[in-house]
């Protein structure tokens, strides 16, 4: 039995656990979680990329951070001009329509609550977005058999023939939106934005008064460790 290599696994599963242990919303402490973790651990090690980008501003002390900051909202509004285009003649209001649309094809009724936090939502802009559905007969609500005081939001027939008659600009938004990548850069964004999702997501469901956000996250987090 090699038990050099057992040793080097449980020093790699400790390694793992401890890391588990003080950011235990980046990675499940499942064996999912420890390939994902391990994966991660190999692809930063590559050196594919020996020499670091530029951006706007790094000649001048600007961060990486900071630049990830801006590019992430600059990729979010292209993605709302394509998303406005591929709407412009639907009876879809914003892109959110019909996002909140295929989030109900694809995964079924729900509550209001749980739609709106599937879409990073507050709740006064999410129910604006379910009353507009409601009001156009592409989404009805009933009451919930485990709590009558829930309403369960469902897309109705209307709403899946007006999102079908639209699917087709919206998958040319989409296609366009991830622009000039090849496979293997899809996937390797796919991988970084899940990560940075994961990190945010259980923030995000806790609704910490913004007056408080930065501070609680940062006292919770150790930054300079990532």
């Amino acid at each position: 039995m090699n038990y050099t290599l057992i040793k080097d696994f449980i020093d790699l599963l400790q390694e793992f656990e401890a890391e588990v242990h003080a950011c235990p919303d980046l990675y499940p402490g499942t064996i999912q979680g420890f390939k994902a973790w391990i994966s991660d651990k190999d692809n930063s090690k590559q050196e594919d990329h020996p020499e670091e980008p530029y951006w706007d501003g790094k000649e001048n002390g600007r961060t990486p951070e900071s630049a990830i900051s801006t590019l992430l909202v600059h990729l979010n509004r292209y993605a709302k001009t394509y998303s406005k285009s591929a709407i412009s003649d639907s009876e879809f209001s914003t892109q959110e329509d019909f996002i909140y649309l295929i989030n109900l094809k694809a995964f079924g009724e729900m509550t209001k609550m749980a739609l709106i936090k599937k879409n990073i939502h507050e709740k006064p802009v999410g129910m604006l977005i379910i009353g507009r559905l409601l009001r156009q007969g592409l989404i009805e609500q009933t009451d919930s058999d485990l709590d009558k005081r829930s309403k369960l939001i469902r897309i109705t027939e209307r709403g899946l023939l007006i999102l079908e008659n639209q699917m087709e600009k919206i998958r040319q938004a989409t296609n366009i939106v991830a622009g000039n990548l090849n496979y293997h850069e899809k996937m390797e964004l796919i991988r970084i934005l899940n990560k940075l999702d994961r990190f945010h997501y259980p923030i995000f469901l806790r609704n910490i008064n913004s007056d408080q956000l930065i501070r609680t996250v940062y006292d919770e987090y150790t930054f300079k460790t990532f």
